[in-house]
C-alpha cells in the first residue's frame, strides 16, 4: 500500500468553504479513481490554518497516475482557498491497524 501527504495553508476565511469542497468535490473524484483506498483529512488545533490529507492507494502505480490524471483538478478546486501550493509527499505504507495492512503486503 501507499499513500500521499497532501499539506496545505488555507486562507482564513475560507476554512468552511475548503472542508465543504473537499467532501463534495475532491472526496468524489478520488473514489473514482483505481486502487484508491481511503481519504483522511486533518485540521490542526494549534494552526487553524494548516491542513494534512493523508490518501491511501493500492499501488504506488494508482498513485502517480492519480497525480499526473487529476490531482491537477483538484488544484484548481482548491486553489481560490489555499495560500500558496500544497505541499506533497508520498510513503510506503508499513504497517496500519485501521487498514489491516501488513509490512510487506503493499503490492498484494
Amino acid at each position: 500500500m501507499f499513500t500521499r501527504i497532501v499539506e496545505c495553508t488555507v486562507k482564513p476565511d475560507k476554512k468552511d468553504e475548503i472542508q465543504q469542497r473537499l467532501r463534495n468535490e475532491v472526496l468524489p473524484l478520488l473514489q473514482k479513481q483505481p486502487g484508491f483506498v481511503d481519504e483522511i483529512t486533518l485540521a490542526s488545533e494549534h494552526e487553524p490554518e494548516r491542513m494534512v490529507a493523508i490518501s491511501f492507494w493500492k499501488t504506488r502505480e494508482d498513485a502517480e497516475r492519480y497525480h499526473r490524471e487529476t490531482f491537477p483538478k483538484v488544484q484548481d478546486i482548491l486553489k481560490a482557498s489555499l495560500k500558496s501550493s500544497p505541499k506533497v509527499e508520498t510513503y510506503n505504507v508499513e504497517d496500519s491497524t485501521a487498514h489491516r495492512i501488513a509490512a510487506g503486503r503493499a503490492a498484494a
